[in-house]
C-alpha cells in the first residue's frame, strides 16, 4: 500500500534536526484538508493537562513527543512491520484546549475526534494528562461500548477529588463506564502499583467486572501471561488501547507527573505492545509524558517509540 504522499521525510534525505517536527516526520493533514479523506491512521496531539492534581506539565507533552519522534525510521527493529507502507498515515495537528475552562476543553476534543471517527480514521494520540482519553472515548464509542486495554500504573476510577471534582486525570474511566463508554468485561488495566487513598478504585472495578492486574501479578505471572488474558479479555470486539507513561518504571521514564517505583524496564514497556497483535485496535494513546521533569528529553522519546509500536499493531502488521 505504499503511497509517497504519505510517506515519512527520510533522515538520508533531511537532517532530523532540520524541518517542521510532525509525528515521526510524517506529513501534516488538517480536517480540513481534502487529503484527509485518503488518510487511515491519524496521529493527534492533545495538549492539555487540566485534569491534572499535582505536578502539571503533560500539556508540553505533544510538542516533546513530535521532537523525539524524528528518530523514528521506516521498519521495526523486531517485527519487520513498516507501517508507513502498510497503512497511510499521517499528522493530523493538534486539538486546540482551553486552558481556563475544563469542561469546554473535553467538548473541543470530543468534537476533534467525532470528525476524525467520521472520516474513518483511527486516531493515535499523544497527551497530554490521562483526562484527555474520556472526550476522546466520548466521540469513539457513539456505535457501542468499546474494550480497554490500559498500561498505567494507576486505575484512573476513583469517583471525584476534594469534596466532589467529577474531572480529573484519577477518574476518566470511572465516567467511561458509568456513561457506557467501556464494556467493563471487556476491559483490563495492568500494571497498577503504588502507594493508595484507599481501596474504592478496586472495589468499584470488582462491582462491575472490570479486571485488574497489578503489577505485583505481572512480575509473578510473566508479561506474556498478563498479555494473553488482556487480549483474550478484548477478544474480536473494537478495542481502544491507552498507555500512561508512568506505567513504565520512574528509572527509565521519569518525566511524568505522578512516577511509580517497581515498573517495566524499556524493553518491557515496548515489548507488551508487541503482545497486542490481533487485537481490533480502533484508537490509542500514549499520556502523561511530561518533558519539564525530564529535560534529557529520554522520556520523550520512549513514549514517541510506544506511540510507534502501536501504530504498527494499528496498521495491521
Amino acid at each position: 500500500m505504499t503511497d509517497a504522499a504519505f510517506q515519512p521525510v527520510s533522515g538520508l534525505d533531511l537532517p532530523r534536526f532540520a524541518g517542521i517536527p510532525t509525528f515521526m516526520r510524517l506529513p501534516h493533514v488538517g480536517l480540513d484538508d481534502p487529503r484527509l479523506a485518503q488518510v487511515q491512521i491519524g496521529l493527534i496531539g492533545a495538549p492539555w493537562d487540566g485534569g491534572t492534581t499535582n505536578r502539571a506539565g503533560a500539556r508540553h507533552g505533544p510538542r516533546g513527543l513530535r521532537d523525539a519522534s524524528t528518530m523514528i525510521r521506516a521498519e521495526n527493529g523486531v517485527t519487520r512491520v513498516r507501517p508507513f507502507e502498510a497503512a497511510r498515515c499521517a499528522d493530523l495537528g493538534d486539538v486546540a484546549p482551553n486552558p481556563g475552562d475544563l469542561m469546554d476543553t473535553m467538548a473541543r476534543m470530543e468534537a476533534f475526534y467525532a470528525r476524525v471517527r467520521a472520516s474513518g480514521v483511527r486516531p493515535l494520540t499523544g497527551g497530554g494528562d490521562h483526562l484527555c482519553t474520556l472526550p476522546i472515548l466520548r466521540a469513539l464509542a457513539k456505535g457501542g461500548p468499546l474494550g480497554m486495554i490500559q498500561f498505567d500504573s494507576h486505575t484512573d476510577l476513583f469517583d471525584s477529588y476534594f469534596g466532589g471534582t467529577k474531572y480529573t486525570h484519577g477518574t476518566p474511566f470511572r465516567r467511561a463506564v458509568e456513561e457506557g463508554l467501556i464494556d467493563p468485561a471487556r476491559v483490563t488495566q495492568i500494571g497498577i502499583r503504588g502507594t493508595a487513598y484507599d481501596r474504592e478504585d478496586w472495589d468499584f472495578a470488582a462491582s462491575v467486572g472490570l479486571r485488574i492486574i497489578s503489577m505485583a501479578e505481572v512480575w509473578q505471572r510473566g508479561f506474556a501471561d498478563v498479555m494473553a488474558e488482556a487480549c483474550a479479555r478484548a477478544g474480536s470486539g473494537d478495542t481502544y488501547v491507552t498507555y500512561d507513561i508512568d506505567f513504565v518504571d520512574p528509572s527509565v521514564a521519569p518525566g511524568t507527573g505522578t512516577p511509580e517505583w517497581g515498573g517495566p524496564n524499556a524493553w518491557q514497556a515496548l515489548e507488551v505492545v508487541r503482545m497486542l497483535e490481533g487485537v481490533r485496535i480502533v484508537g490509542a494513546d500514549v499520556v502523561e509524558v511530561s518533558p519539564p521533569f525530564d529535560p534529557s528529553g529520554g522520556t520523550a522519546y520512549l513514549g514517541a517509540s510506544v506511540m510507534f509500536e502501536l501504530l504498527c499493531q494499528m496498521a495491521g502488521g
